[in-house]
Order: structure tokens, then C-alpha cells, then sequence
């Protein structure tokens, strides 16, 4: 497709996408899936709604069924992924101005062109034409969507090699906004970037955490097994494994918290903390609980771990997820984290989580998204909000305490940045290796900051560093 592809993530991206269709047969259009897919992608549009949440709304509301999820799901984030490269594709054949709804329907007929070789191109013109039709007040909307979609079938796909500026090149073919491929280039490297973004429009591997206060890592491998899921051992964490095949929400392991579903990546926070039975442990950011049940499950449900977080309405899915895990030493609370000073003693935790509000920007491939609302000016706002919660946890940890400071990001302002400039004001903290980490991920898990990538893992894209107290 283009020049900054080499052969094998070529083949890596065709392997994922034959996978994909031939588990699948094209389902005749019945006036929901490809409708659905246009709704949600207008919502996120229109409103800053959620691409994750209103996907499973959507089903909900539409009555998908089983059979449908999987397009519509491929449709929805694969045109939200590619929104920018479709609308190079686009462009030299838009005349005028055109609604928002239209737009969106040519983006997402033309990402199943390009992208879904098990769907042909008649059908898929057909298909938004039918949905033109329906939707539109005059005949010439359907006229238009026809015209365009295949004009682009007669003419090729409109190519990027002649794009002379590399940054921009490589922001139209991986749909990322120029400036944040500016700014991941001068901190990582071109080579570094490209897979990176080329990474984030793959899916992520789905993946689950075993319960090790109920069973044996290999226990839980062997419940899923017996439920006929198609599950592996990761490499990498113990407590981690992968989920071939099979919705593993639905599974009695699941609903008898055996298991809880978490990407790979964040589980490297609760490892990195080094907890121990009968410990008291501060999680200043839990919601939903993930981490904080992973704790607390390290902790073997022995000691005290309070979990507090910002917004009331989360509390309850802390206090959910711990219910299920049989997670009963977890006291959760609402409480902004930089005013935790506040309410507990100073020096009065062994350990404590600053799990950061962030920009999210390691998670793109979840929530596509993101990468188009975020701006460069909001860095600023959360590197204050960062640092003001490592200050308060500074105050709450006991000497020989840790504290583990994590994100979703692979920003250095909001990583390397944030962590260097909290050392710099307090001797007394110094850097640890940050424990449990895979040795997969490098020498930087030696210097106590670890930078996890997407490729990395093929999950979420994640930063943690360990701080310990001195005497």
C-alpha cells in the first residue's frame, strides 16, 4: 500500500484482515449493520461520544446478531481508524460542501473497498446508496454517493508515494494527526513511529487476568480450556493469557472470578508495586478497579487497600469488580487524589499506585477516536494534574515506601518528563528497576522507567516507573 510498509508488516496486516473475513461470510445488507456502523461513527463525530461504548449500545439497540457483530464492529473502527487516509482518498472527487452524514457514509463504503477484500465492491456501492436513499430528502444525495464511489473503483485508489514530506506521508497512510507524528518522530525516531501508528489500526490482542488468590495461573488456563475457549499462556506475565478465540465475558470462569479481563500492558503497574500481605497500599486513580483488584490479588487479599477516585458514579465499579473477584479488602471511596493529604496520615502507606489521568494516546487501537480529539495544548493541563498527584503521594509514603507512577501514554512530557522533574524536587525519592517487567521490553526496565510501545506487546501502549523513598 505504501512505501513505509515493509513486506512483513504487509503480510502481517493481510494475515489479519483473512483471518478476519474468512471466519466470517459477507451478510446480506438488511438495513442494520452498515446503517448502525454510519449512527455510532455520527455520534462520535457530533457529540464526543465514545467509540467502544456506543458500539455496544448500538447492538443492543438494534438487536445485532451474532452472526452481523463482527462486520459492524470491523466497519466502525476501521473507518474511524482510517477517517484521514479515506479522506485523501476522497478528495479530488468531493465537489462542494457535503452534510456530515453523507461524508461519513463515503468514508465508510470506501474503507470496505479498500480494506475488506471478502466484500465486493458492487455491494458495497449497492449498499450506501440503499442507505442514501433511505436517508436522504432528495434523490440527488444516492446520485452523488454512487457517482463518487465509482469514479474512485474506475480510477485506482489515489496513491502517496509522491507525498515528498515524510511526516505528512506518514500521517495520511496511518490516519494520525501531523502534528502528533511530528512529535512522536522528534522523541522516537521515524522508523519507531511508523510502527507504532502502523500498530495502532491492528487490533490488540484480547486478554485476560488470572485470579491468583483463587487458583493457579495454570488452574485458569485449564477452566477455560474445559469451557472449549481457545486460550494460551503468555510469555510474559504469569498471571496473564491470551484469548485466541471466544467472547470470554460470557464464561463461568469470568462470572465466578476466576478471571477478569485486562490488556497485557497494565498489568505491569501491580507488579512494579512489589506488594506483600498485610501491607497498606494506596490506589489514587482506581476507577474501574482493574489494577486495584490486581493488587489486591498480589496482596493475597491480606491487609488494607483503599482505592479512591475522583467521580462518584466509578466507585460503584470498583466495589463491582471486587465483589466478583472476592476481593474483600478493598475500601473505596471518593476522593481526589491531590487532596489525599488531607484525609490520611502523612507517611502512613507502604506502597502507593499513581495510576495518571493521561492522554490516552496508548490506547488508540481501542478507541480510534482519541487521536483525533486530543489537542497538543492539553499536555500542559495534565503534566500540572501529574505531578500535583505524585506530590501528594510523595507526603503519604512511609520511608522505604514505593510508589509506582503509570500511564496510558507514550508521551515523554507526560513520562520521562513528569518522573524527572518530581526526582528533581525531592532527593529523598530515587529511581528503582521496576519489577516483573518482561526482559522482551529492553534495559530500560534496569533505570526504573519503562516505556512500553504497542509493537512491544501488541496491546496498549503503557509507561511506569518505580520510585522508592529513602531513609
Amino acid at each position: 500500500m505504501s512505501k513505509i510498509k515493509t513486506e512483513k508488516k504487509r503480510e502481517r496486516q493481510q494475515a489479519h484482515l483473512d483471518r478476519k473475513n474468512n471466519k466470517k461470510k459477507t451478510p446480506a445488507w438488511d438495513g442494520n449493520v452498515r446503517d448502525a456502523a454510519l449512527t455510532i461513527l455520527l455520534s462520535v463525530d457530533q457529540n464526543q461520544a465514545y467509540s467502544n461504548l456506543l458500539l455496544h449500545q448500538t447492538i443492543e439497540k438494534y438487536k445485532i446478531d451474532a452472526k452481523d457483530r463482527g462486520l459492524l464492529t470491523e466497519i466502525t473502527y476501521g473507518t474511524l481508524q482510517y477517517k484521514m487516509t479515506l479522506d485523501y482518498y476522497l478528495e479530488p472527487y468531493v465537489r462542494g460542501k457535503l452534510d456530515d452524514w453523507v461524508r461519513w457514509l463515503l468514508r465508510l463504503s470506501l474503507y470496505q473497498i479498500v480494506f475488506l477484500t471478502k466484500i465486493p465492491d458492487h455491494a458495497a456501492v449497492n449498499e450506501a446508496v440503499e442507505i442514501a436513499k433511505h436517508r436522504a430528502r432528495h434523490k440527488g444525495v444516492s446520485s452523488t454517493v454512487n457517482g463518487i464511489l465509482r469514479s474512485i473503483l474506475r480510477d485506482g485508489i489515489r496513491p502517496t508515494e509522491k507525498i515528498e514530506d515524510e511526516a505528512i506521508r506518514l500521517s495520511i497512510e496511518t490516519s494520525h494527526p501531523e502534528w502528533l507524528v511530528r512529535r512522536y518522530i522528534a522523541s522516537f525516531g521515524f522508523d519507531k513511529t511508523s510502527d507504532m501508528l502502523i500498530e495502532n489500526n491492528l487490533p490488540p490482542k484480547q486478554t485476560v487476568r488470572v485470579n491468583t488468590s483463587k487458583v493457579t495461573p495454570r488452574e485458569g488456563l485449564e477452566k477455560l480450556w474445559e469451557e472449549k475457549y481457545a486460550v494460551e499462556a503468555s510469555e510474559n506475565l504469569p498471571e496473564c493469557l491470551h484469548i485466541i478465540e471466544g467472547q470470554v465475558a460470557r464464561s463461568q470462569a469470568f462470572k465466578d472470578g476466576i478471571v477478569t479481563i485486562q490488556d497485557e500492558s497494565s498489568m505491569i503497574p501491580a507488579n512494579a508495586l512489589e506488594v506483600e500481605p498485610g501491607m497498606r497500599v494506596l490506589d489514587m486513580c482506581a476507577a474501574p478497579g482493574g489494577k486495584t483488584t490486581h493488587i489486591a490479588e498480589k496482596m493475597n487479599n491480606e491487609g488494607e487497600l483503599i482505592a479512591t477516585d475522583l467521580h462518584a458514579h466509578k466507585i460503584k465499579l470498583i466495589e463491582q469488580n471486587s465483589e466478583r473477584l472476592g476481593l474483600d479488602i478493598i475500601k473505596a471511596e471518593v476522593l481526589d487524589g491531590r487532596k489525599a493529604p488531607e484525609k490520611f496520615e502523612a507517611q502512613s502507606f507502604d506502597r502507593i499506585l499513581v495510576d495518571a489521568p493521561c492522554s490516552g494516546l496508548g490506547v488508540i487501537r481501542r478507541k480510534p477516536d482519541i487521536k483525533y480529539t486530543k489537542k497538543e495544548s492539553d499536555f500542559a493541563a495534565l503534566y500540572k494534574i501529574q505531578l500535583d498527584l505524585l506530590e501528594a503521594a510523595y507526603n503519604l509514603l512511609k520511608v522505604g515506601g514505593k510508589i509506582v507512577y503509570s500511564t496510558c501514554t507514550i508521551d515523554k512530557m507526560e513520562n520521562t518528563d513528569t518522573v524527572e522533574a518530581f526526582l528533581a524536587k525531592h532527593a529523598d525519592m530515587q529511581l528503582a528497576p521496576v519489577a516483573s517487567v518482561p526482559n522482551v521490553l529492553g534495559q530500560l526496565q534496569t533505570t526504573g522507567m519503562q516505556q512500553v510501545f504497542p509493537q512491544d506487546l501488541n496491546s496498549d501502549g503503557f509507561f511506569v516507573a518505580s520510585l522508592v523513598k529513602k531513609g
